[in-house]
């Protein structure tokens, strides 16, 4: 999530990865997937900025996980790669 402020001051957090567009003119609209609009104070540069330092975090925070960390991918919601389950295909790294 990435904060920013209202016109009037009030601050609250929106999930980048939701951010269709953003428009400068005067006023800087985030536009949402979901078509909501929010006029913020940050110029398109600082949001710009947040995003680019929020997917930053977000790399550096994955990479610093040790294998084993993290939740186990599968096909199948709440299977493993050790207990597929029935008809499962686990995810895995692709070896080179």
């Amino acid at each position: 999530m990435i904060a920013v402020t209202r016109l009037n001051g009030s601050r609250f957090a929106v999930n980048p990865d939701l951010i269709e567009r953003v428009q400068e003119n005067p006023d800087t609209t985030l536009v949402m997937v979901g078509g909501a609009t929010y006029v913020v104070r940050e110029s398109l540069a600082e949001i710009i900025g947040l995003i680019a330092d929020y997917r930053a975090l977000v790399l550096a925070t994955a990479r610093g996980l040790t294998v084993g960390q993290g939740q186990q991918l599968s096909l199948v919601r709440g299977t493993t790669e050790h207990d597929p389950g029935p008809g499962a295909t686990p995810l895995r790294p692709t070896q080179r």
